[in-house]
């Protein structure tokens, strides 16, 4: 049996560490996180305010972990529109003849033209700047990286032996990707959503950042560090914090990504 890798260890505690703030936020916090008290603002660090207070007197800590649960619900929702749909075109583009995979792939390259950022402003000029609006879009600006991680995936399963024998037996295409195509490439579909959900968190407290993503009162890291900035020389607390939860998230997913894919992939951490 081969031994968890400390990337896989410690991206899966960081990412337990989160999602577990994130589910406790949901029946208690210290205070209010959308409680606004003058009379407390700008206080200090303290065992009443572990992390201070902002400009309007709400608790820090009571932001950071109710924004956790924003940022969660966005990536996961990002990432589900990503999978469902860059996952059956990548094994469309591998299963149909040259030229129309080729046509799916090139419309997919189409679309990196068209950042995470750049889709939620124009969605927002058209819709209105939502939760919604910034999940669609991470979403949308997600398919590419699954149809191309997918796609180079199951041109290897369809080069198998099996599926070889399943295409000479007489099986439809639908059948050969549900049974044979689909569970092959499961990994890869795990490896790139852990990795996409690292890019879903950037930029869902970027759009937040730049008004774009989700709005006032709902806590948001990216907005408690824009709301931050006028304080950075007074009170850095308030982008200190706010600033670790995001890198900390960042990071606890891209170590979860890369040990997954060590350990589906053995022959990269031999390499290694």
């Amino acid at each position: 049996m081969r031994r968890l890798n400390p990337s896989l260890i410690a991206g899966g505690v960081i990412v337990a560490v989160i999602v577990a703030m994130a589910l406790v936020s949901l029946v208690w916090t210290p205070y209010d996180a959308t409680l606004v008290t003058p009379s407390s603002r700008l206080l200090k660090p303290s065992w009443s305010h572990w992390f201070g207070t902002d400009k309007f007197g709400r608790d820090v800590f009571s932001q950071i972990m109710v924004g956790s649960r924003t940022t969660l619900f966005v990536g996961v929702v990002a990432v589900g529109v990503a999978a469902v749909i860059g996952v059956p075109l990548g094994i469309l583009a591998a299963m149909v003849r040259r030229w129309p995979g080729e046509a799916i792939m090139r419309a997919n390259d189409l679309l990196l033209a068209f950042p995470a950022l750049l889709l939620a402003i124009m969605f927002g000029a058209v819709f209105g700047a939502s939760t919604l609006t910034a999940m669609i879009a991470i979403g949308i600006a997600s398919v590419p990286s699954f149809a191309r991680v997918i796609r180079s995936g199951a041109l290897q399963v369809m080069r198998s032996e099996y599926v070889l024998a399943a295409r000479a037996a007489g099986r439809q295409p639908f059948p050969i990707a549900v049974r044979h195509v689909l569970p092959n490439v499961t990994s890869l579909i795990t490896v790139q959503a852990s990795v996409s959900f690292a890019i879903a968190v950037l930029a869902e407290a970027a759009l937040s950042f730049l008004g774009y993503g989700t709005p006032p009162p709902t806590p948001s890291w990216g907005r408690m560090l824009q709301e931050s900035q006028e304080f950075l020389f007074s009170a850095p607390r308030l982008a200190i914090f706010p600033g670790l939860a995001i890198a900390i998230a960042v990071l606890g997913f891209n170590l979860l990504g890369d040990g997954l894919r060590d350990r589906f992939d053995p022959k990269l951490e031999d390499r290694r």
